[in-house]
């Protein structure tokens, strides 16, 4: 476990992510096109956004977002572009890949309403939506299209599937114009918006492999119903249109997101669990609208539960149910369900993702400008700071109402009462891949190896295999040994002909812009007696320490935040953590699945950055620090093939 120089942490990083720019000059005056690497057969960390949202999705277009997918695709590769509200963003770093899904429902249908040339410009709502300027004059017409959203009896004549498909044409012109395969890679993406009964979340990006895709979205307008998406996509599949789909904010889905029967009743068989692994081989484990790995409620025993939690259902304020809305909770019911005799529809790799509304992803603390435009442009509005949030140039202060001013924090401060200071500066998609193409990097998604950030670059892989050790992860040759003697995140372990228990190594090493790293884990879960357990292991910790052979923790390495400046210790944490370990409760005969998580030191969180630029205190109700950490995705242990 090393601290490495920055500076060859950054170089390392930027190699590994493409990010050299490969230029040299052929002559004086004339500078060659960038150098496409040759593949990595050991393969090279990429970091994407497969979940962004432009002026084509109906909810951006009401916020405010008026950029395109070209916009969106600039900023992904390190242009800066415009905020609804006037603010540039821009990233510290391009990305490697990205996808803008817009919903597939009414898709392109906000903006034709303000096109006298559009189809859609006569749509009963669309004086509304031209009028509407203030925010919450925003949130009335996005609360007015929801008839038409559902396609509620009545409103289908309203839907015009010309426009659909001229905006769905849009979208794919311009993925197609943006991939530059070595350099940056795009896919031709959407969102399937669907909802169970109580407004239960079961929402899912689709990517597509390559430049073919259908003529139009498959959209909740055509069914709420996940499974028809997948039979949709079998469809596709079966004329040469190769797809998958990654579920996201299972947080908000009152539990239906990881059932254990059909969408419309009925036990899940192997029929089920086969269409939904071809189908669905990762999910998005954290994104804006909260982190999706575990709850306090699922996990009592997990210190680091209770990260980025967004209790909600999406877009409202009810209550979501923890069991079956978790991904921890979700590999453990595979696993049960396995053990059961039916296959496991849960061996998913897990991603991070942003779901930005304003075509440009927020994933730094001390850079944050939320996600629904003009409606949490500013601190105020997005409630980590006092006061009605209404600036003049966005709209009229009286239009904020009385109940949206009645949330306190304890200290006598009334703050505007919203679900928005439960979202987060997050999150990022990390693929192991060969090289910067559609092909190498859909391959790692479909082979899971994946890996999710709340917004760093953390890099992170993960191996079993049957006698890995500390000296293999120095060796020069370790991950050629890796790959041929053991199995990587994404993969299925079974028992060694002496029925030894297997090793893992684990290797993170930091982002060089982000702070040092404090830990590594390896989170288990397991069948014991027909139940679920899970333990969380220590495995790598900072300062030279190890872990206590008792509690599997690592002592506090001291890491302090300075909430007056949000200045972090110095010299405190790795730039590097490696380990190999061995389970010390392996059982051969129980079915387990592992996965690392690596967390860095404590940093501000982005609304205690709000509050200080403001210059008043942290909100009190809010934890003013974070643990920004990385999940690989699982391996899994069978007993028998």
């Amino acid at each position: 476990m090393k601290r490495l120089p920055i500076v060859l942490v950054g170089a390392l990083l930027l190699s590994a992510c493409g990010q050299d720019s490969g230029e040299t000059v052929a002559d004086p005056g004339t500078v060659s096109e960038p150098e496409q690497e040759a593949p990595n057969p050991l393969r090279n960390a990429y970091f994407g956004d497969t979940h962004v949202h432009t002026r084509y999705s109906f909810d951006a277009f009401i916020f405010g977002t008026t950029t395109d997918p070209n916009d969106s695709y600039e900023f992904a590769k390190g242009a800066a572009i415009a905020h609804p509200a006037g603010f540039e963003m821009k990233l510290d770093r391009p990305l490697d890949f990205q996808a803008v899904t817009d919903h597939g429902m009414y898709l392109g249908m906000l903006p034709g309403m303000t096109e006298p040339d559009s189809p859609a410009y006569d749509h009963p709502e669309a004086e509304g939506v031209r009028a509407a300027e203030t925010a919450d004059e925003r949130r009335a017409r996005f609360v007015g299209m929801s008839p038409y959203l559902r396609g509620d009896p009545g409103t289908e004549e309203h839907l015009d599937m010309d426009v659909v498909r001229g905006a769905w044409e849009e979208i794919i012109a311009a993925a197609e114009k943006h991939n530059d395969p070595g350099q940056f890679t795009t896919f031709i993406a959407y969102e399937f918006t669907s909802a169970g009964g109580d407004r239960d979340n079961l929402h899912r990006n689709v990517i597509f492999r390559g430049s073919a895709a259908p003529a139009s979205p498959f959209s909740r307008l055509d069914s709420s119903n996940p499974e028809d998406l997948w039979a949709a996509m079998e469809r596709w599949r079966a004329d040469g249109i190769d797809s998958f789909a990654m579920p996201h904010n299972s947080n908000g889905s009152g539990g239906r997101m990881f059932e254990l029967e059909y969408y419309n009743g009925g036990a899940i068989d192997d029929a089920y669990a086969e269409t939904r692994m071809r189908n669905e081989p990762v999910v998005e484990v954290t994104q804006v609208k909260g982190t999706s790995e575990t709850h306090p409620a699922l996990s009592p025993n997990d210190e680091w539960a209770n990260f980025e939690i967004m209790p909600y259902k999406v877009a409202t304020t009810i209550l979501s149910d923890p069991p079956g809305s978790y991904v921890r909770d979700a590999l453990l019911r595979g696993l049960l369900i396995e053990e059961g005799g039916v296959q496991n529809p849960y061996k998913f790799g897990l991603i991070g993702a942003s779901d930005t509304h304003v075509s440009a992803g927020s994933f730094q603390e001390d850079n944050y400008w939320s996600k629904v435009g003009i409606l949490d442009a500013e601190p105020a509005l997005r409630g980590s700071v006092p006061g009605e949030g209404v600036n003049v140039s966005i709209g009229d202060p009286s239009q904020a109402s009385d109940a949206e001013m009645r949330t306190s924090d304890g200290s006598g401060r009334s703050y505007r009462d919203t679900y928005y200071y439960t979202w987060g500066a997050s999150g990022l998609a990390g693929v192991w891949a060969e090289e910067n193409t559609r092909e190498a990097i859909y391959q790692a998604f479909l082979r899971k190896e994946t890996f999710a950030t709340s917004g760093p670059r953390i890099r992170v892989r993960f191996f079993a295999g049957p006698s890995f050790d500390d000296a293999d992860l120095e060796a020069a040759d370790f991950l050629e040994t890796a790959y041929a003697e053991g199995v990587p995140m994404g993969g299925d372990l079974y028992p060694s002909d002496d029925g030894a228990a297997p090793t893992f190594a684990v290797w993170a090493m930091r982002d060089p812009l982000g702070a040092p790293l404090d830990r590594v884990q390896i989170v288990k879960g397991w069948i014991e007696d027909g139940k679920p357990m899970e333990q969380v292991f220590d495995v790598a910790c900072s300062g030279g320490n190890s872990p206590d052979v008792s509690s599997h923790r690592c002592p506090n390495n001291g890491a302090t935040v300075d909430l007056a400046t949000c200045n972090v210790s110095a010299d405190v944490g790795e730039d590097e953590l490696k380990a190999a370990w061995t389970d010390p409760d392996f059982e051969g005969s129980q079915r387990a699945v592992y996965y690392v998580r690596a967390l860095e030191n404590p940093t501000c969180r982005w609304s205690t950055w709000d509050a200080l630029r403001v210059g008043v205190e942290p909100r009190q109700d809010i934890e003013p620090t974070i643990q920004e950490r990385a999940w690989s995705s699982p391996i899994w242990y069978n007993p028998s093939s």
